[in-house]
């Protein structure tokens, strides 16, 4: 007969040999499962790829601001930006690794060039004349033209390609040209650029998010809940939900693939990371199946707040943040959940989040963690002494 049980051990925060030890032998690290959306998580990803190549990341593909919209719009999938800089992100940087397919992934098109010139660039990357895909060897090159070819063939004369990663245009057209499907053109890529990590969406769907404020505005869309490209929403957020579409309030939701199932119960550490709270975050934790592969993992959780100012967590102090985070996980547990959704929360030593209610905490079996993890900048953390941090609880 099989079962799981929890070890304990003694653990030395920041545990600098452990570090070492993982940094020496990174082919041979841990699997750290982070839940994570955009931009934020990903200097702390190309740190982290030193101490182990066995990092999962599970983004969201729910995003619907910046060229990503565009695509989103033209050709209703899920949102590939944050795919793609995440795989930028862990790509292997060494001799080893493929800088050209780096440098043509990373590329944007000229924001404000006219839009018979940006068609003539596409068109010469498609046919494989443009400087950053001439230097690049077949058969890798074929396949990027491939996918290339089938972007450029399916948008419309109107289309907007001013600023579009043309990354994300390779991703688009792969999901295209594979059934719509978002994982074999992932995998593929992966490949390409020799990710030292492991990059999925949390759902391979073209959903979006909705939410309710607390005077009763919904809200629909990534891009209009964030306060980045819209103004910060008048009230704050109530609750949040997967949503069809963005025109009208469509609740759905779908169950996660084994393969994420499998990812979650059998990390050696889970994550929640910085990020935007409500889109990033908690909209990872929502798909069916999440809540309950977390809590069927019997390995740490753990939490690291933002620093400075996020808008969608306006009305939300920390200790009201982490009731949030566990309440989503424990919604998709359908029994008595065997293992905690929560164990530490990771705070820099000096830094001011707020009340830590330290009771409260012991009462929903959470342990503070403080560590120094702010080396300069006030608002950000130091990637290397958060990558030591996590590596100390693995």
């Amino acid at each position: 007969m099989t079962g799981s049980l929890r070890i304990w051990r003694r653990m030395v925060m920041p545990d600098l040999v452990r570090a070492h030890r993982y940094q020496s032998l990174p082919e041979q690290g841990p699997k750290v499962l982070f839940f994570s959306g955009g931009s934020a998580l990903n200097k702390i990803s190309r740190v982290f790829k030193e101490y182990t190549h066995h990092s999962i990341h599970l983004v969201t593909p729910f995003d619907s601001g910046g060229s990503s919209a565009r695509l989103r719009a033209e050709f209703d999938i899920p949102a590939v930006g944050d795919l793609r800089s995440r795989l930028m992100a862990l790509a292997d940087e060494t001799v080893m690794g493929q800088p050209e397919v780096y440098d043509l992934f990373t590329h944007r098109l000229a924001q404000y060039e006219e839009p018979l010139a940006l068609r003539a660039q596409l068109q010469l990357l498609v046919s494989g004349e443009h400087p950053l895909i001439e230097c690049i060897p077949n058969p890798m090159k074929a396949l990027i033209q491939t996918q290339l070819a089938v972007t450029q063939a399916r948008i419309h004369d109107a289309f907007d390609l001013r600023g579009a990663s043309i990354g994300n245009l390779i991703m688009a057209g792969g999901y295209l040209n594979n059934q719509q499907q978002l994982d074999p053109i992932v995998f593929l890529f992966s490949r390409l650029v020799k990710t030292l990590g492991d990059v999925k969406t949390t759902l391979d769907a073209s959903f979006h998010l909705g939410v309710e404020l607390e005077n009763g505005d919904i809200v629909l869309g990534q891009h209009n809940i964030t306060g980045k490209e819209k103004g910060t929403l008048p009230s704050p957020i109530k609750r949040m939900w997967l949503n069809k579409g963005l025109r009208e309030i469509v609740h759905t939701n779908q169950h996660i693939g084994d393969d994420r199932k499998d990812a979650i119960e059998g990390a050696d550490l889970i994550c929640y990371p910085p990020g935007s709270f409500y889109s990033s975050l908690l909209a990872n934790l929502m798909p069916e199946g999440v809540g309950r592969s977390i809590c069927q993992n019997p390995n740490p959780k753990v939490y690291l707040p933002n620093l400075g100012v996020d808008p969608e967590q306006q009305g939300l102090p920390l200790m009201e943040r982490i009731k949030r985070l566990i309440v989503t996980v424990l919604a998709d547990v359908k029994a008595e959940a065997h293992f905690s959704a929560l164990d530490y929360l990771l705070l820099d030593d000096v830094y001011d989040y707020g009340v830590v209610d330290v009771n409260q905490l012991n009462d929903l079996n959470i342990m503070v963690i403080k560590t120094p993890l702010i080396a300069e900048k006030v608002d950000k953390y130091d990637e290397r002494l958060v990558a030591k941090a996590l590596l100390s609880f693995a």
